[in-house]
């Protein structure tokens, strides 16, 4: 009321003052939440530390369900652009910050043992420069395979090397769509930056080699929702379904919705099995012990408690 007993020329100067006095409180408290946010990113990942997470895994093989450990590792790590690997030496101009996930199953079938693995490796600036490198390779009593996907302009070049006859040694492109390998990085590092709706990726190389399918761009349909799972979390989680139509598959991860976003489930849903015995299954993993540690520098026998803490069994 007072603002309207002035002269209507001063009244419009302070309404524009008041105006522009809340505008640069905005901004202020804006840059101060992204300065917080950039300290608390800062202090979880570059303590010289890796993350180191098990889950208990059932994994879906064979038409049945088996037992055993998954593990997530996640680290940053410097890494040369031009020849996507660690820097460790020499020449620091092409080198970036990436956040590094080693993403390990290991369970048996029947009498002999699988173990697979998983390196993917997102530079922390991913919106300038998306995640350049995935490895998997896969060990079990058969032989075992490599695959290596680099990230050279607008393709993927893909190296792969299997005991297969159908596979053999093969050198071939795709197209660089988004890799479902990464999104397992890019929930750490921004999920609101997921892609939602009607999308183009390339599916995990992990589910590749247990289903022996074609690498290629596939279409998916992708969601982010908040869910309520009290027995994970008495926090709102968020959970990132991806569902492949012409795959029958579903991918869906379970992640907390606050920093560090940590991920504390996932869910699988694909055919396994082949011939008769192939049928639907679900794979499931759920977290059991994390801890943050320079594992890299625990390589003594007195470090083998370790394994004890983290709950690996196999």
């Amino acid at each position: 009321m007072w603002l309207e007993m002035l002269n209507p020329k001063i009244s419009a100067v302070i309404l524009l003052a008041t105006a522009m006095a809340c505008s640069a409180a905005s901004e202020e408290s804006a840059e101060n939440a992204k300065a917080t946010d950039q300290d608390a990113f800062n202090q979880y990942w570059y303590a010289g530390k890796a993350e180191i997470t098990r889950y208990a895994l059932q994994q879906a093989r064979y038409g049945e369900m088996r037992e055993g450990d998954a593990v997530l590792i996640f680290v940053t790590e410097p890494f040369l652009t031009d020849k996507q690997v660690k820097h460790e030496f020499g020449d620091s101009r092409n080198a970036t910050t990436v956040l590094k996930l080693n993403f390990v199953r290991k369970f048996y079938t029947g009498i002999y043992p699988y173990s697979v693995m998983s390196s993917i490796f997102t530079p922390v600036a991913w919106r300038e420069l998306p995640t350049l490198k995935v490895t998997t390779s896969s060990q079990e009593w058969c032989g075992h395979t490599f695959l290596q996907m680099n990230r050279r302009g607008d393709k993927l070049k893909v190296q792969l090397r299997s005991y297969f006859q159908r596979e053999g040694d093969r050198n071939f492109e795709l197209a660089g769509a988004l890799l479902e390998d990464e999104i397992w990085t890019r929930i750490r590092l921004a999920p609101e930056s997921l892609p939602t709706g009607d999308i183009q990726l390339v599916p995990g190389t992990q589910f590749q080699r247990f289903k022996h399918v074609p690498l290629k761009v596939e279409a998916a349909t992708a969601t982010l929702t908040t869910i309520q799972e009290p027995e994970l979390s008495s926090e709102a989680l968020q959970a990132y379904t991806i569902d492949y139509q012409n795959l029958k598959r579903t991918l869906t991860i379970k992640f907390e919705q606050a920093f560090p976003h940590r991920i504390l489930a996932w869910e699988e849903t694909y055919e396994s099995g082949f011939g008769p015995s192939a049928r639907m299954l679900t794979t499931k993993a759920v977290k059991t012990h994390s801890m943050m540690l320079d594992y890299w520098r625990r390589n003594k026998l007195s470090d083998s408690h370790l394994r004890e803490e983290l709950g690996l069994i196999y």
